[in-house]
Formats: C-alpha cells, structure tokens, sequence
C-alpha cells in the first residue's frame, strides 16, 4: 500500500471511529463545556459560597454598564445566572432552557459589554449553547429520566 492509500485508510478508520461515538456523550460533553465557561466566571465574581464581591459591584458600574438595569441589580443576577444554569446543564435539568438563557447573557454580553468579542469568545459560546438548546441534553441527564415516557 501506498504511502498516500495508508494515510487515507487510517483517515477512514478515524472517521468510522468518531461515527461510533454516542450521541449523549457528545450532548455531555457539550453541557459541560458550555457549563465550564459560565461558571469559571461566576466564581471569579464571588467570595466564599456565593457573596458577590465588591470589585463585582465596581465592573458592573464602571465597566459593563448595562442599560435599563440597575449595576447592582445587573450583578447579582448575572452572577447567581452564572453559578445556576451551569449546574442545570450539569445535571441535565431544564436543559434547553438553561442554554437559551446562558445564550441570552452571551447576546447581552456580546451587544453592550464586549462588542469585539464575537470571533475570538462568543461565537463558540452561541455554538455551544445552540447546540444544546436544539439537540437537547441527551439520555446521560435528568430531563431524559424525568421526561423520557413522553
């Protein structure tokens, strides 16, 4: 066999390989992916369980500065979202709603806070989250062994 016949033969193994992966695992790996951004950044916002820290409150008033919230408001539910619907996605409970609402902080987030975002942070967070909300959370989750009869 040719150099270039065993490259593509191994390319071919590779592939029937991934083909074989199950669907649940990819929907879990996609939840906790997503789950690991939000809440990495939830806990950079807290001390100790979950007191939102002052220099929290401060990149709410000085850096974020969200319109028709109030920063103090805006910092207490950005940072309670982010330590709730990671765990959601986590246990695969409420799932779909849990990722529309982490791509609803990524759209706040991309249109007011982090404009130049897009490319290099946030597209991946709205794939991630997309593909969550439309492939749901898989049968590795709470949703599928509450909700699997119908």
């Amino acid at each position: 066999m040719t150099d270039t016949a065993t490259v593509a033969a191994r390319l071919r193994d590779s592939i029937d390989l991934l083909a074989k992966v199950p669907p649940s695992l990819v929907q879990l790996v996609l939840r906790f992916g997503l789950a690991g951004i939000f809440w990495s950044s939830g806990r950079t916002k807290v001390e100790g369980l979950l007191t939102i820290s002052e220099s929290t409150y401060f990149l709410f008033e000085e850096e974020y500065r969200l319109p028709l919230v109030s920063p103090h408001l805006a910092a207490q539910l950005g940072t309670y979202a982010e330590h709730l619907f990671p765990i959601l996605l986590v246990l695969g409970l409420a799932t779909r709603l849990s990722a529309l609402a982490l791509f609803g902080m990524t759209l706040v987030i991309q249109i007011f806070v982090y404009p130049d975002a897009f490319l290099a942070t946030h597209l991946g967070w709205f794939a991630l989250a997309l593909a969550i909300a439309t492939g749901g959370p898989g049968k590795i989750s709470l949703d599928y062994q509450f909700f699997r009869r119908r």
